[in-house]
């Protein structure tokens, strides 16, 4: 077992790969000794614009986000939660700059894995390449549904839609970044969530 890592977060990680091709314990334990038990405390900036980002993280407790900046105001792409993989995706995978920083929100533990381990692992075995495919296949696949959300869906619904799929969310985020994920000016954000909180009550 990695240093500091409890055995259900290592049950957790384990299940996540699951969802993408079938890991052996075994196996498991040399996929884990390809990266690193990463400790964070809350708002550490772990890439900033400009910088390469050498390492995508799997979130075992915590939260990170993804954004930009754009005439002095945040735009936030990504907040992952426990479960999630983030990093500066497209910095990591061509190694130019990132333009993006990524912050943790929270106090935060991760397995990251560098480029230079990534692609090591994936010469190891033609196992660890299929896996890297189907993740990277996923990831892309996720964001171009959040995208087609943005459209098809009003404001109300992605609100809806958002909040009860991570309505642990809204105890752990602040209310603007939230805004600035689901692209919703602050105040209606308030307007919704007051809305919904009345309909519950």
């Amino acid at each position: 077992m990695a240093d500091g890592i409890s055995s259900g977060i290592m049950y957790d990680l384990l299940t996540f790969l699951n969802k993408f091709i079938k890991v052996s314990p075994e196996e498991f334990v040399e996929l884990i000794a390809w990266t690193e038990p990463r400790q964070f405390e809350k708002r550490t900036i772990l890439t900033k614009p400009g910088e390469v980002e050498e390492y995508m993280y799997f979130i075992t407790t915590g939260l990170i986000r993804k954004y930009f900046l754009k005439k002095d105001h945040e735009i936030i792409t990504h907040i992952v939660k426990e479960g999630g993989i983030l990093g500066s995706g497209e910095s990591f995978l061509t190694g130019e700059p990132s333009r993006y920083f990524v912050e943790t929100l929270e106090p935060t533990t991760a397995f990251a894995i560098s480029r230079q381990k990534l692609e090591e692992m994936y010469g190891s075995s033609k196992k660890w390449e299929k896996l890297g495919r189907v993740m990277t296949t996923q990831y892309f696949l996720v964001q171009e549904m959040r995208l087609m959300d943005n459209i098809r869906y009003s404001t109300r619904e992605r609100f809806v839609r958002f909040m009860k799929e991570n309505t642990d969310l809204l105890q752990r985020v602040p209310q603007k970044y939230l805004a600035s994920y689901l692209n919703i000016k602050p105040e209606t954000f308030s307007r919704l969530k007051h809305l919904m909180n009345v309909k519950h009550d």
